[in-house]
């Protein structure tokens, strides 16, 4: 090893093979049969459940619990995966203590929720072990839809289109179909290339077509699309990065935190991935902590995340935050950049004090320094060009509560579109549920 944690500078090769490897293992190994039968009699299997009412998918949370107790996995993955296509991976990132857990009974009684997610992957990888797909098409409807977008609301369309019998052609930007999944969080929380797995388990329903590196504006435009198919789908996520607005943001060594992310995500050898000593993170959200945990797992010395508001605000779960400061991550609160400082390459962020005034946030005075060579900006991501007969409201998509935009024949969903969240399970939700009303489109219902 020719470089080790004290290199200055943004180097690779800071760790050891073993230490790469034991890093970026899975952060929470999945349950034994035993394991899962035990933590599942944990259940209350309330009626009207809290837990189900929290997930945006509607799973039917204790009744798939009671399959496991029963010792029918299978059975409880099929309730999962009815609602919820994507479970597997959901169970892996859904930030399950705001929604499901953080909703349980046991939670509030005893401060220790069911393990649902936990039992959801026991569940979503007992059948994916089997390698064939639970799901069957219905008969061939001789309708085709385009869909734009093969992340998490693109895929979920898709499927659920392809069960009822239409063609699909899904158009992916990138290389590999997966969106978010695929590029966009831990590598640690989806090991052993799950998500690109769960993507070819998913197409096993067959009648979903795949062209990638095919982007709309660049390769084709919305009026083909609605032209040459009976329906269309935009589900292509959020492309744009919010900018600093500071002198100096082109410097050498800033970069938005997504694009780390996925170049870490599609890396072979990690040891090969240069990372900073000092390495700085602007951002409160979850892509934040993703970024900082995975620079301190490659080996930067010093990571900090500073985040302009109070941590009780910061967008990642508190069990991220905890998760970021039990990796050796420091959380500065109410705090701002101001100035980026360096010749050529960035060396230092200067940032100020924050607090609330009468016109609501503001700076103050006082102001310090961090030192950086590698700083990662995750202050959130924008829509990319649109057509001129998509309507935009806040930024995004405008939709209604099917999922319809403002041209006909045209729906969306995801982080694309007005009402999305940034998770996976939200965009799941979203892209089966328009899949439902574009089938009933279809078939004149």
């Amino acid at each position: 090893m020719t470089n080790s944690q004290f290199t200055p500078g943004v180097v690779p090769g800071r760790l050891s093979h073993d230490s790469y490897c034991t890093n970026f293992s899975d952060v929470a190994p999945p349950l034994d049969a035993h394991q899962a039968r035990v933590e599942s009699d944990r259940c209350y299997f309330c009626h009207d459940a809290p837990c189900t009412e929290a997930c945006p998918t509607s799973i039917d949370i204790p009744l798939f619990i009671r399959q496991i107790a029963t010792g029918t996995p299978e059975a409880a993955a099929l309730t999962i995966l009815s609602q919820n296509i994507l479970g597997g991976m959901c169970a892996r990132v859904c930030p399950t203590e705001n929604l499901c857990e953080g909703s349980c009974v046991r939670q509030t009684a005893e401060g220790k929720p069911v393990e649902i997610g936990a039992l959801q992957r026991h569940a979503t990888d007992t059948i994916m072990a089997r390698q064939s797909h639970p799901f069957l098409r219905a008969a061939p409807t001789g309708r085709t839809v385009a869909v734009v977008g093969a992340g998490p609301a693109g895929l979920a369309c898709a499927h659920r289109l392809a069960m009822h019998g239409h063609d699909v052609v899904l158009h992916e930007a990138r290389a590999k179909p997966g969106g978010l999944n695929e590029y966009g969080i831990a590598s640690y929380k989806a090991v052993d290339g799950f998500a690109a797995r769960e993507v070819a388990w998913l197409m096993q329903i067959g009648g979903i077509r795949l062209i990638d590196d095919w982007q709309l504006g660049r390769d084709g435009v919305l009026a083909d699309l609605a032209g040459d198919y009976d329906a269309v789908f935009l589900g292509m996520g959020l492309s744009g990065v919010n900018a600093l607005r500071l002198v100096g943001e082109d410097k050498r060594g800033i970069e938005p935190a997504t694009g780390f992310i996925a170049e870490l995500r599609q890396a072979r050898d990690l040891a090969a991935l240069p990372i900073g000593r000092d390495v700085v993170v602007i951002g409160g959200g979850m892509t934040a902590v993703d970024a900082a945990v995975q620079a301190r797992l490659l080996g930067a010395l010093n990571v900090s995340i500073v985040y302009r508001r109070a941590r009780a605000e910061m967008p990642a779960s508190a069990h991220e935050q905890e998760h970021a400061l039990a990796n050796g991550v420091r959380i500065i609160e109410n705090a701002a950049p101001v100035a980026i400082h360096g010749n050529g390459a960035v060396r230092e962020v200067e940032f100020a004090y924050t607090r609330r005034g009468a016109q609501g946030l503001e700076l103050t005075d006082q102001t310090f320094r961090l030192s950086a060579d590698q700083v990662f900006k995750a202050i959130g991501q924008t829509l990319g060009p649109m057509p001129a007969e998509i309507a935009l409201e806040s930024g995004k998509i405008r939709t209604d509560a099917l999922g319809r935009t403002s041209a006909a024949g045209v729906w969306a969903g995801g982080d694309c579109a007005l009402g999305g969240d940034d998770l996976t399970v939200t965009a799941v939700a979203q892209g089966r549920d328009a899949a439902e009303d574009i089938h009933n489109f279809l078939m004149g219902a």
